[in-house]
């Protein structure tokens, strides 16, 4: 498996390379009234709208530094219908490299947190740790059915 690493108020995370789409240079977000503090809001990437999701709020509740460095992380994944995959773009402060999981000497399972489902499992590499990111259980479930219509229409069973 390989790692997309970046940092977070001076941590490092990782999400799997095969989600990611591309990295771009920070992007301005039209802001969506009463969502919570992470979500920035939504951009127009490729034809369409795309949530802006601010992993410095998400975890840590406050907002990365803005820097020439600060970038947006496109990431698809499929929805638990296991549909279309779906488009997302997060915020961090510093995209670091692409790092082979299979570098790591250890690694701890991923914790079981009601609270923080998105966090997964830790890795201890040469220069440091990281920890696993799961974008797809990134938003509360009624949050994500809101950003993205498409799940709205589908019948639940």
């Amino acid at each position: 498996m390989q790692l997309l690493t970046f940092t977070v108020a001076g941590q490092a995370y990782a999400v799997e390379s095969r989600t990611v789409v591309e990295v771009l240079p920070l992007v301005p977000a039209r802001p969506i009234p009463l969502t919570p503090a992470y979500v920035r809001g939504v951009f127009t990437y490729r034809g369409g709208l795309v949530p802006l999701v601010d992993l410095g709020e998400r975890l840590v509740a406050r907002p990365p530094q803005e820097r020439l460095s600060t970038r947006v992380i496109v990431v698809e994944f499929r929805p638990a219908d296991g549909g279309t995959p779906l488009r997302m773009g997060l915020v961090a402060e510093n995209v670091i490299a692409i790092r082979a999981a299979e570098e790591a000497e250890a690694e701890l399972p991923a914790l079981d947190l009601p609270d923080a489902p998105f966090l997964g499992r830790i890795f201890r590499l040469p220069d440091g740790t990281v920890q696993l990111i799961d974008p797809a259980r990134l938003l509360p479930a009624e949050l994500t059915a809101g950003l993205f219509p498409r799940l709205a229409a589908v019948p639940q069973p």
